[in-house]
């Protein structure tokens, strides 16, 4: 496997995406586990932090802002992507106040600094980043986090790893190396740095510490990490209630999302909508896998 990389500011695959490409993003992309939201609000409320105002940055359509939003008085959501903040503000969602989330375009690097009113400094609660940190400039982003958080304010970034089939689901083991496989010999050429980040859990992400300036307003004493399905702790609360079952027209949806899927359709066009393509080449592959186990058509629902 290649080696994780650690600049993060050039990936522009979302930053581009249409209203279309964001209502189509919105639709397959699954919010995340409840319990993980309760993980993030339990370890901020811990340790003395407040829940008036929540910042979610690299928001896309508004899936964290939406879910955290009964719990903060203001919300505040930023993207790049004009694509992705035209559907957020469509989809909405309120407050524990009753107030409408704000959704902005904005990167990560300002900080939503040039809108008006401003994200105020010394404004922010809880500064949240869902499957997105690995494509910001962190030695940008964390300066200017340090500036908006309140004193004793938390910034909460996660990230889901690399796609595997559940053990109960039927041939488990050879649907994850074919997966692995196609992986490995078709979409790794798309990879851009923040992905690599991702399939190391943000192992290797910047921290305030680890930058070549120091960004000293974060004590590295207060740094919590967490990992789930690596041995850590127990994988199985976030499989709870079936978060992450799915039928194969669905999986297609959902790994059509990802960013070197895109690339790899956008540099081979021609087999868009074909047998040819990458995702319903594995599609066809676990279809196949299926069968061996006994799986009947029509009733192939994967579990990941």
């Amino acid at each position: 496997m290649s080696t994780p990389q650690t600049s993060t500011s050039s990936e522009k695959t979302f930053t581009s995406y249409t209203r279309d490409q964001g209502k189509s993003y919105a639709q397959a992309r699954p919010s995340y586990h409840p319990k993980l939201y309760e993980k993030v609000l339990k370890q901020h409320t811990s340790t003395g932090g407040q829940l008036t105002t929540l910042l979610d940055v690299g928001c896309g359509p508004g899936i964290t802002a939406r879910a955290l939003a009964p719990h903060f008085n203001q919300v505040t959501g930023l993207d790049p992507s004009e694509g992705m903040i035209n559907n957020a503000r469509a989809l909405g969602g309120t407050t524990a106040s009753s107030s409408p989330i704000r959704f902005e375009i904005s990167t990560a690097e300002d900080l939503g600094w040039h809108l008006t009113p401003p994200v105020e400094d010394a404004s922010i609660d809880l500064l949240t980043a869902s499957t997105a940190a690995h494509w910001f400039d962190m030695s940008a982003f964390w300066p200017r986090a340090a500036r908006v958080l309140k004193p004793g304010g938390t910034v909460a970034l996660w990230t889901t790893g690399q796609l595997s089939i559940h053990p109960s689901v039927p041939n488990s083991e050879a649907l994850n190396a074919a997966l692995m496989d196609l992986e490995e010999r078709d979409l790794q050429p798309f990879f851009e740095p923040g992905n690599w980040l991702t399939r190391n859990l943000y192992s290797e992400l910047p921290l305030p510490w680890t930058l070549d300036t120091p960004v000293d307003e974060f004590d590295e004493a207060g740094f919590v990490r967490m990992e789930w399905g690596t041995g850590e702790n127990d994988a199985e609360e976030f499989f709870a209630g079936g978060a992450l079952t799915m039928d194969l027209d669905m999986m297609e949806k959902v790994m059509g999302t990802a960013s070197p899927v895109q690339r790899w359709r956008e540099a081979n066009n021609e087999a868009v909508g074909t047998e040819g393509d990458v995702v319903k080449r594995m599609r066809r592959e676990i279809e196949r896998l299926l069968r061996e186990a006994g799986v009947e058509e029509g009733k192939e629902i994967i579990r990941g």
